[in-house]
């Protein structure tokens, strides 16, 4: 059995002091990071926006407009320096030039979506991680199970952005069938 650990968005302007930050999401980075060497596969997904279009507001609503965030070329779109990123196999770049929060909508630099990725490697089983629980983490463990893979998603290896809205997603990600530990 090859289960791969799928990192989801640990990059700066989503840990503490960045534009979008999630509590406790330098903890994360440093903890993915400890529980890395346990997996064959690991790949990680990025928020990697060139121009999203209205994703980015000047005043937005926090559910289909943000503040700017993980602009390609700036701190904020780099990885947490507390994650590890030796074992890091493959790097999955979603939302461009649109909004995209599963990093099943990501491709990596040769146009292979993650999707792809894992099924060439003939992975049966993902379990996820990252931030934020009830975003990205959410959007992408449910396109993982949609696509046939048996899913887990470790929360002590998760941020959430509200304590109300985790608790929302995790009970969606619970129904769709996917495991929570």
């Amino acid at each position: 059995m090859t289960r791969a650990l799928i990192v989801v968005d640990v990059q700066n302007d989503f840990c503490e002091g960045g534009s979008l930050a999630v509590a406790g999401g330098a903890a994360v980075a440093a903890a993915v990071s400890e529980r890395m060497g346990g997996y064959e596969l690991v790949v990680a997904t990025r928020d990697h926006h060139v121009d999203p279009g209205d994703h980015f507001s000047d005043t937005p609503d926090f559910v289909h407009s943000w503040p700017p965030h993980c602009r390609v070329g700036t701190p904020g779109a780099s990885f947490h320096p507390a994650l590890d990123v030796g074992p890091v196999q493959a790097v999955f770049s979603k939302g461009e030039h649109t909004a995209a929060y599963s990093g099943f909508e990501g491709a990596d630099p040769d146009g292979v979506t993650l999707r792809d990725w894992l099924v060439e490697r003939r992975v049966d089983g993902v379990d996820v991680v990252g931030i934020a629980t009830d975003h990205c983490v959410r959007a992408t463990a449910l396109d993982a199970v949609r696509a046939g893979f048996p899913t887990v998603v470790l929360t002590d290896l998760c941020a959430g952005v509200a304590p109300d809205s985790t608790a929302r997603a995790l009970d969606e990600l619970r129904a769709a069938g996917v495991e929570i530990r």
